[in-house]
């Protein structure tokens, strides 16, 4: 099995994470945070280093501010719901996941909350400028694009939306774990990523970091303290962690961020640059195929063949024990903005563990696959 799809999730998983896992099922049995006894106790012990793990992977001095949710999507969800109002104004790229994108186009639908698109081809700040009203609220930021992994100018954003009082949202789904992340080097509102993808964890929860307090929670229920209170708490995280907490998948988190100190986020950045810079040599040569945005840095690419559709393409390699994934990658923004014709295109993903080897063998099927089509 050659598996080429890590942006959608990682795999394999490092054997450390997979141990730290099974482990919580049976060394951190209890309920965080709902309970005295020694196994509730356990996992909350756990569950806090998972979260000062997480705050120190990326620079951030207040673990408090970390909140597990139960994926990316729910915590993209939250960060864009919790501090907009009915009649504000969004702003969100022409890159967005539709993580992003539904959420805002329910709260335009429901809430009459206004939103507009913009450009990130040319200058992206004066894009960003010549759409900003006097109600614009909240903008939010693909960091890296799921579908050619193009980078947006993340410090300028926020700095332009720190400077104009705007809540900025940043999507790193596809930069966290795979790039360093400094948040103390610039202001944001919230960033959002999933566990099971970069940072090598388990599906199942994800984490929204906030800059400060407030907002309006996404969800009501428990929270482990102040029971007799009708409202959720003030503080952060309890604020926006109602219920049970997803603890195997909080202790798979934290290995994989030991996992990824351990082996040092550059080593994992230069082995997707050095296969994709394989697979994109390869597949330049062929002139029936079109890669979109090659200069993109990172270990995602992007194709199409003028006369075979994605996912033949995909289906193709698949029998031959390679996974990618074709389509439109749930980001049609992002397809659009590229302009990939019907059915999207095939996305190749490399990951920590992806070879050399690996790429070489894709592009050998690849080639002959595409020699029959001349």
């Amino acid at each position: 099995m050659i598996y080429l799809d890590n942006a959608a999730t990682s795999y394999p998983k490092p054997p450390s994470v997979i141990a730290a896992h099974a482990s919580a099922l049976g060394r951190y049995g209890g309920n965080p945070g709902r309970g005295a006894h020694s196994l509730s106790l356990a996992a909350a012990d756990m569950v806090y280093d998972c979260r000062t793990a997480v705050a120190e992977f990326f620079g951030y001095p207040h673990p408090e501010h970390v909140v597990f949710t139960g994926g990316a999507t729910t915590a993209l969800n939250l960060a864009i719901g919790a501090y907009v109002k009915d009649g504000d104004h969004i702003l969100i790229s022409d890159r967005e996941h539709n993580a992003v994108a539904r959420p805002v186009f329910a709260l335009a639908r429901e809430r009459g909350v206004e939103y507009d698109i913009y450009s990130t081809e040319g200058d992206i700040a004066k894009n960003i400028v010549a759409l900003i009203r006097p109600n614009t609220r909240l903008l939010v930021a693909c960091h890296a694009s799921n579908v050619t992994g193009r980078l947006l100018p993340i410090e300028r954003i926020a700095l332009l939306c720190h400077e104009r009082g705007i809540f900025l949202v940043i999507d790193a789904a596809q930069s966290a774990g795979h790039r360093k992340i400094d948040l103390s080097a610039f202001p944001f509102g919230a960033f959002c990523a999933p566990a099971h993808k970069g940072l090598l964890g388990a599906a199942g929860v994800g984490i929204a970091i906030f800059s400060g307090e407030g907002g309006r929670p996404l969800i009501h229920g428990g929270s482990g303290w102040d029971s007799h209170n009708r409202e959720m708490p003030d503080t952060l995280p309890e604020r926006f962690e109602a219920g049970t907490l997803p603890t195997p998948a909080i202790a798979a988190l934290q290995a994989g961020i030991c996992f990824l100190n351990k082996h040092g986020i550059d080593a994992v950045e230069e082995t997707e640059k050095k296969v994709k810079k394989i697979l994109l040599e390869g597949l330049s040569e062929i002139p029936e195929v079109r890669v979109y945005e090659p200069w993109c840095e990172g270990g995602l690419l992007a194709f199409t063949h003028q006369k075979l559709p994605p996912e033949v393409i995909a289906a193709v390699l698949d029998s031959n024990g390679i996974c990618v994934r074709a389509g439109y990658h749930c980001a049609p923004l992002a397809h659009k903005a590229i302009n990939t014709p019907n059915g999207g295109c095939v996305r190749i993903s490399a990951g920590y563990a992806s070879t050399v080897r690996e790429a070489e063998k894709t592009l050998d099927i690849l080639a002959r696959l595409f020699h029959e089509y001349e």
